[in-house]
């Protein structure tokens, strides 16, 4: 693919102009009766130039323009031979059909009884604008041959970039309270939330309310560690363990006891 060259239209508009007219001329001048030559009988009336002589007319320059394509279009190999090849087969094309189309039109133009002068440049004039358009042909399809279209590249995909886990930190170990604890609350949302103090109560009763605190932290979806259930009852890390130990084997004895009925999975104590 290559890219558009300006001025390429009109080059081609003028080498269409310049052969138009020559055609033209050409054509016109094989209906030109000739001359007889001295002594010998005058031409008929009803004479008509031969089928031959017209298609000549016709051909040189179509000729000349079907070079100048085949010279432009073809993406010609470098070296000396090709340059030869192509210029050597051009220059005669050219040559020929400028002289045939100058001497068709000075002696069309001599026939119309135009003086010496013009007869004689007159057909410069087309000739010149069929050079300049075959020339003009000749640079841009150089151009176009030289200049190739810029290659498309897709656009990069950019890729989001991934979003890192949140990191769950489990607090530190606070130090026992040594204040009046606090009643006993559901604990937040969180992933270890900190513990409430809880209300001084016999060890019975304390562990009954721990066993309590931690199924509801599991039925809250956030359940407590062993750690952080002793923490909150001002108890050591083994016996918040063993409350959470406890809460899971009855859950498992009264599985056992009431099937189909299956209860909520509890995590182990931490």
């Amino acid at each position: 693919m290559t890219s558009r060259v300006p001025g390429r239209g009109w080059a081609y508009f003028g080498a269409i102009l310049g052969g138009a007219v020559s055609i033209a001329a050409n054509v016109a001048h094989s209906y030109v009766p000739p001359t007889p030559p001295d002594g010998a009988p005058p031409v008929p009336a009803d004479w008509t130039p031969q089928a031959g002589a017209v298609v000549g007319a016709i051909f040189w320059p179509v000729a000349l323009f079907v070079a100048v394509e085949i010279l432009a279009r073809v993406a010609w190999p470098e070296g000396r031979r090709w340059s030869a090849l192509r210029f050597g087969g051009l220059v005669p094309v050219a040559t020929v059909a400028a002289i045939v189309s100058y001497k068709h039109l000075s002696g069309l133009l001599a026939f119309y009884g135009e003086d010496g002068l013009t007869a004689t440049i007159g057909p410069l004039a087309v000739d010149g604008l069929m050079i300049m358009a075959t020339g003009a042909l000749l640079a841009t399809g150089i151009r176009a041959h030289a200049t190739p279209a810029p290659e498309k590249v897709p656009a990069p995909v950019t890729e989001a970039a991934p979003v890192p886990a949140a990191e769950v930190i489990e607090p530190a170990s606070p130090a026992a309270p040594k204040t009046t604890p606090a009643p006993v609350i559901e604990p937040a949302s969180t992933p270890d939330p900190t513990p409430a103090p809880a209300p001084k109560l016999d060890d019975r009763s304390r562990r009954a309310t721990a066993r309590t605190a931690y199924r509801r932290s599991v039925t809250a979806g956030t359940p407590l560690s062993g750690a952080a259930l002793g923490r909150q009852f001002g108890m050591s890390d083994r016996w918040g363990r063993d409350r959470v130990n406890e809460v899971r084997a009855t859950a498992t004895t009264n599985t056992a006891r009431r099937a189909p009925a299956v209860p909520a999975e509890l995590p182990a104590a931490a």
